[in-house]
């Protein structure tokens, strides 16, 4: 997600001219700590949980999911409110003042040709929204994931609305892996442009879909992200791609292309190479090509995104194209409390170390639609 993500958040509770806390910043040589970091920081002024996948139901019908968790810090405005969070820090954040949370869903009935999204926002409250290491679990309302093993790192999935509910149980094939160089993803040369990245790259779903008043069985891959870190002022960054790449090999990738507020894909682009046996290996940009294909338009925002690309990583042998059989996976926000952004489910084709293969797997593409508003 871009820097339009954390103004949106931002802007809801208090001017960004308020007086706001030291956040940490994401820096080389962070000593991670499990389970501990599975869950939620609140000294960095960004996280989110991000879960998608593909699945199948018993009939081969396709489909895909995309279950999101942000947490935002905002300033707070006065003395008084610096000590109420300060006092809420040290109890159980119930009545955090300066902690927004925001959640997406979204379900691609990629054979039916249809497309569901929804999103909810959410002070922490009551219990209304969390992150919690004590609750092994991340939440917004009746969305949910929940830990069932902090060892194993089953987890379970839980979403109701108005269109469809999601069940799923998820297992981890592989370990998770922390992306980058050093525990952290540089994300541009400034002091602190990066994040903590973890990933787990293949986790085993299988649950029940409920859409149209029919609850299908359905399994498939799913993969999950969790990123913290604190955003730099003066950041250059208009938007991202980002793809997921679950292989039929046992191996996956992820790979971003950062683009610049000029256009021009950023030098600080990176991915995760992970192999058949969970070790994760870093690709500098230099390492790899991300070239866009054909593009289409949203009749929603107007926005332009390549639904095609080809991918390239000389080191590994491998060249795929990927597409997608849903064109329309944007989500909209026509309010502004959220971006609007392209993230659906997409399959590969190609061939890695001189053999055949094909996968699934996740496309996020931010910053077309807000380009498009600006006038860039």
């Amino acid at each position: 997600m871009n820097s339009s993500f954390i103004a949106c958040l931002a802007a809801i509770a208090v001017p960004l001219s308020a007086l706001a806390p030291p956040w940490q910043l994401a820096l080389p040589g962070y000593r991670y700590e499990f389970p501990r970091d599975h869950f939620s920081h609140p000294e960095y002024r960004t996280e989110w949980w991000y879960y998608t996948g593909n699945l199948r139901a018993a009939n081969g019908h396709r489909f895909g999911f995309e279950l999101t968790f942000f947490r935002q810090a905002v300033p707070v405005l006065g003395p008084a409110l610096n000590r109420a969070r300060e006092q809420a820090a040290a109890s159980d954040d119930t009545w955090r003042p300066d902690q927004i949370y925001l959640a997406h869903l979204a379900l691609s009935d990629i054979d039916g040709g249809r497309f569901y999204h929804a999103e909810r926002l959410n002070r922490a409250g009551p219990g209304l929204a969390g992150a919690s290491l004590d609750q092994q679990r991340y939440w917004n309302g009746n969305w949910q994931v929940r830990w069932v093993s902090l060892s194993t790192g089953e987890q379970n999935l839980q979403a109701v609305c108005d269109r469809f509910t999601l069940q799923l149980d998820l297992r981890p094939e592989k370990p998770f892996v922390i992306n980058g160089r050093n525990g952290v993803s540089q994300k541009g040369s400034a002091h602190g442009e990066a994040s903590h990245y973890i990933s787990f790259t293949r986790l085993r779903a299988a649950g029940k879909l409920t859409l149209k008043n029919s609850s299908l069985s359905v399994q498939g891959l799913a993969w999950m992200d969790h990123e913290f870190f604190t955003e730099v002022p003066d950041n250059t960054l208009a938007g991202w791609d980002w793809f997921a790449i679950q292989l039929n090999d046992n191996e996956e990738l992820m790979l971003y292309r950062l683009r610049t507020k000029s256009g021009v894909p950023d030098q600080y682009s990176s991915g995760s190479y992970v192999d058949a046996r969970g070790e994760a290996h870093s690709l500098d940009a230099a390492q790899f090509s991300l070239s866009p294909g054909g593009y289409w338009q949203s009749p929603a925002s107007r926005a332009k995104y390549p639904l095609s690309w080809n991918i390239s990583v000389p080191s590994l042998g491998l060249e795929l194209s990927e597409q997608t059989a849903l064109k329309d996976q944007e989500l909209f926000s026509p309010n502004g409390v959220s971006p609007t952004y392209w993230e659906g489910a997409v399959k590969y084709e190609g061939h890695i170390h001189a053999q055949p293969v094909q996968g699934v797997g996740y496309l996020e593409m931010t910053g077309y639609a807000e380009a498009l508003s600006l006038g860039r």
